[in-house]
C-alpha cells in the first residue's frame, strides 16, 4: 500500500539558497508554516531529503488528514470548503477524501478548486525542540516522528 507524507515548512524565507527555494516551490511550500500532503514516489523522497534542513515530514494518517481538511482546507478566494465542494470533486464525504489523500491515491494539486496547501499557525506553546536541528539531533527538521502532534497544535 502506498502512503502519503505530510510536509511542513519550518524555516522562513531569509537566507535560503536558490536550489532549496526552487525545490520548496515545486513542493508548494512558499511560506513558513505551510503544510502539503504529497504521495510517496521515489522523486518526492529525494526532494524531501534535499530540503530536510528547512522542512519536517512524517507519514500521514487518516484522522490528521480529516482534521486538516475540516479546519484548514481552503478554496479560491480563501473560503472554507463545504460538503458541496467535496461532492463536486467526486467524493462522498470528507472521510473518503481524507483516506484517499492519506493512502496517496490523490493529491491536493489534482483537486482543482482547492488550494494545494494548508496555511498553519505557529504551534501553541511553541516548538519543544530546536527548529534549527534535524530530528535525530534533538530538533524538529527532517523525518520527524512527532510531527503529527506538532501539527495538531498548529491547527
Amino acid at each position: 500500500m502506498s502512503k502519503a507524507y505530510l510536509v511542513v515548512r519550518i524555516s522562513g524565507t531569509a537566507d535560503v539558497p536558490y536550489w532549496a527555494t526552487t525545490t520548496m516551490n515545486l513542493l508548494k511550500l512558499e511560506k513558513k508554516h505551510r503544510a502539503v500532503i504529497i504521495p510517496e514516489i521515489d522523486n518526492t523522497i529525494g526532494m524531501l531529503r534535499k530540503v530536510q534542513h528547512y522542512v519536517a515530514w512524517q507519514e500521514l494518517d487518516v484522522e490528521t488528514a480529516k482534521e486538516l481538511l475540516d479546519k484548514k482546507a481552503r478554496k479560491s478566494g480563501y473560503k472554507k470548503i463545504t460538503p458541496e465542494d467535496i461532492t463536486a470533486l467526486g467524493y462522498k464525504s470528507v472521510d473518503e477524501l481524507a483516506s484517499a489523500l492519506a493512502e496517496g491515491k490523490t493529491s491536493l494539486t489534482k483537486l482543482k478548486p482547492l488550494k494545494p496547501w494548508f496555511a498553519l499557525n505557529p504551534p501553541r506553546h511553541g516548538f519543544k525542540r530546536s527548529c534549527k536541528k534535524l530530528y535525530g539531533q534533538k530538533g524538529v527538521l527532517g523525518h520527524n516522528k512527532e510531527l503529527l502532534v506538532i501539527v495538531k497544535r498548529m491547527m
